[in-house]
């Protein structure tokens, strides 16, 4: 069997399975090779930096997708990304020769050690459990967060006048 005949009995299977599960396989073009694009990342910095990918797999999970908002490269030397969470909070990741560095909340983690990784990945599962930030809205009554305007000051009363009976008379 050659190489040719290989191929084409590959795409008959392939066209026989896949006709059971859907309806319309006449609309699939097998032959043209960008049917299906398997670097569809919602993230585009992950495609360009596998090891980063990796990174934020053993810090959040498989799942990261549902915990992250956007991933943004802030710095090309050192290699730095803000990582924004769906919560709005941030923690950034920094590539070196040997391992990753975690920056959350001011603190680095040197995420080759396993007990710094833990503590980074319980630092990060603490700014996920902060919430989203509250954003005050028009009209609102303001918070401690905000301070209140000034009230005017409040008016004092002028100096009352001594009235003729009470001056006594100068000799």
């Amino acid at each position: 069997m050659t190489k040719n005949e290989l191929k084409n009995k590959i795409k008959e299977l392939v066209k026989k399975v896949y006709s059971k599960t859907t309806n319309a396989p006449s609309e699939i073009d097998l032959d043209s090779p960008s049917v299906v694009s398997l670097d569809n990342e919602r993230f585009p910095a992950l495609v360009k930096f596998p090891t980063l990918k990796k990174t934020i797999t053993d810090l959040l999970t498989d799942q990261y997708e549902l915990f992250l908002k956007d991933i943004e490269w802030v710095a090309p030397r050192p290699t730095t990304f803000r990582i924004i969470l769906a919560n709005d909070q941030v923690f950034y990741l920094i590539y070196t020769d040997r391992s990753w560095l975690a920056k959350v909340e001011g603190k680095k983690y040197y995420l080759l050690n396993l007990n710094e990784e833990q503590n980074c990945i319980e630092a990060i599962a603490r700014i996920l459990s902060y919430g989203a930030k509250p954003t005050p809205e028009k009209g609102e009554t303001p918070t401690a967060e905000t301070p209140a305007p000034e009230s005017p000051a409040p008016e004092t009363p002028a100096p009352e006048t001594p009235t003729p009976e009470e001056e006594t008379p100068t000799v």
